[in-house]
């Protein structure tokens, strides 16, 4: 049985929005199981190991794709802390500016005067 990638497409995009709604994989019927909501009532002709092949295969496109959304988060919540990060250095880059200038240690002294 050969399906075509837009149906696994598909079926992966119905299946990781029903999970991210809190429904468990055995409640969502697919071309992977034939419209059941069992993975033992796959096709007939298919042999158990290729049933449980396929049904190894789905769980590890799924552990992936939540994989893949962890990372994503994770990368958007690294930005963040990056500009906050970014934000505050500006903030003291400019304090420490300010008390330099404002300090007679770090002006500069005149050549003028000469020791003899």
């Amino acid at each position: 049985v050969i399906i075509p990638e837009e149906e696994i497409l598909d079926n992966a995009s119905h299946i990781s929005d029903a999970l991210g709604r809190g429904r468990s994989m055995d409640s969502i019927p697919s071309t992977f199981t034939n419209g059941s909501c069992s993975p033992n009532s796959l096709d007939p002709d298919i042999s158990p190991d290729e049933q449980e092949e396929k049904a190894r295969l789905i769980a590890q496109v799924l552990e992936l794709q939540n994989t893949l959304d962890d990372l994503s988060q994770r990368v958007d919540s690294v930005k963040e802390e990056n500009l906050k990060l970014r934000s505050e250095n500006q903030v003291l880059s400019q304090y420490i500016e300010n008390l330099m200038s404002a300090s007679s240690v770090f002006q500069s002294t005149s050549p003028n005067t000469k020791k003899k």
